[in-house]
């Protein structure tokens, strides 16, 4: 009302907007509309019917003040997705405060320094974190005020357990005691399994009887749940507290931000010093599509989940690998990782395999993650896909590889079909054009 000119708007018709929406999201990649094979995020298909429930208007339209009286269905549905999650993982009690996997890794850590706190123990400050870990743990340590420890991976791509010996202080008393470390004590070990190369930990049984015996906890990293799903449960290998991906796991495709879901399991007598981190239950829609994933499945279907997604992760790592090098060979779980092409010489870097698969309509692997290999490729299929993608996918891989060999050139130059073709990586990230404004001074 206190305009004295006209805004400069855009003058459109419908169909002119129309068509430039609808040519974007055809721009757009997702999980419905390709292959979507990116390592260490399980970026699965959301059924459909987890949209209808989350979408239905006496749960969509929810406030989150309203009176308890008025949502005692919305709170029924978190008790048994609680007592599902329970089951699942094999621990005694969840919260649903935090909003994101991030967050919810931020909340397990306050537990246990709440924990540790509570019983006087202030020098507990150290936590244990593998070189292979997702860099989310060493950061949600540091934000809970917390001192990282790295503990080494051995030639087979599990935790040395000798590294870890030697961090832990054989010296210092055990049977409860604080185990010292450069001064410090350790509050907990933090642990991906399967590790980050896909790698089952066959040695959790001894590492979490050496930290429980230094008085410390054990903590589940819980973005590698997908392929533990019908095969085992963190709680009965010795976690005390983990978070879960409900985005990951149970079918919330996360892609481009959000939305996502962090809740915090923990075992009995824990529940008492979960933190304060929210006045709300997380994002509740989240939840509601986890739920529904669960019951669509059921008891029975929903053990099917681990043992597919380990299967197709094997189906394309054996088929590839006598074009891709394997650093680690041997059975993985729902994710590997190779070290780029095994023919060195044609000077194709795993970024340019990754622009290349641009152009055969599928999305990019996770590459250069971990860091434990220089050239690496994390390739994560999930359980959904039919063997006729999982094999248009490795078709794809291999030609890719005897394009390298052929056709180097075009293989380093690409993308060369999609809107836009290879950017300056380094320029980009060192001045980024966020807003309109500025591009169009550009211009």
């Amino acid at each position: 009302m206190k305009r004295t000119e006209e805004p400069c708007l855009p003058e459109c018709d419908e169909l002119t907007v129309v068509r430039h929406y609808t040519n974007l999201s055809n721009n757009n990649f997702g999980v419905d509309t390709g292959f979507y094979p990116l390592g260490s995020c399980t970026m699965k298909y959301n059924p459909k019917i987890n949209e209808e429930m989350a979408a239905l208007p006496q749960f969509q339209n929810l406030h989150p003040e309203q009176p308890k009286d008025t949502v005692k269905g919305a709170l029924a549905l978190v008790s048994l997705l609680e007592k599902s999650l329970c089951e699942l993982t094999g621990l005694a009690h969840f919260t649903f405060k935090p909003y994101a996997g991030a967050h919810g890794e931020l909340t397990g850590l306050m537990t246990i320094d709440n924990y540790h706190r509570s019983r006087g123990d202030m020098q507990r400050k150290k936590v244990i974190v593998p070189d292979s870990a997702h860099g989310t743990n060493p950061a949600s340590a540091a934000v809970c005020g917390l001192e990282i420890i790295e503990v080494k991976s051995n030639p087979d791509g599990l935790v040395d357990l000798d590294d870890l010996k030697r961090l832990i202080d054989q010296e210092a008393p055990l049977n409860g005691q604080c185990s010292m470390v450069n001064g410090q004590c350790i509050a907990a070990m933090m642990m991906t399994n399967p590790n980050t190369l896909g790698l089952f930990e066959t040695q959790i049984p001894a590492i979490a009887k050496l930290i429980h015996d230094c008085g410390a906890l054990m903590y589940y990293d819980g973005a590698n749940l997908n392929p533990m799903l019908g095969a085992c449960r963190p709680g009965d290998m010795g976690f005390d507290v983990m978070h879960i991906n409900l985005h990951k796991t149970f079918s919330t495709p996360h892609g481009g931000g959000g939305p996502g879901a962090g809740p915090v399991g923990v075992r009995e007598g824990l529940q008492e010093f979960f933190p304060f981190v929210s006045p709300y239950h997380g994002n509740y829609a989240v939840m509601m599509r986890a739920y529904a994933y669960i019951l669509s499945l059921g008891r029975e279907h929903i053990k099917e989940v681990g043992p597919l997604a380990t299967l197709n992760a094997n189906y394309i790592k054996e088929s590839l690998k006598d074009v891709y090098e394997l650093p680690i060979d041997g059975l993985c779980c729902h994710e590997f990782v190779f070290d780029g092409l095994k023919d060195k010489s044609t000077g194709v870097t795993t970024m340019d395999v990754a622009k290349r698969l641009l152009d055969y309509g599928y999305h990019a692997p996770t590459i250069y993650f971990p860091l434990l290999f220089h050239e690496s490729l994390m390739i994560e299929p999930t359980e959904n896909e039919s063997k006729e993608t999982l094999d248009g996918f490795v078709a794809v891989m291999r030609k890719i590889a005897e394009e390298a060999k052929t056709n180097p050139d075009l293989v380093k130059s690409a993308p060369h079909t999609t809107p836009i073709g290879r950017v300056d990586d380094v320029l980009a990230a060192k001045h980024p054009v966020t807003t309109f404004r500025q591009l169009k001074a550009e211009v």
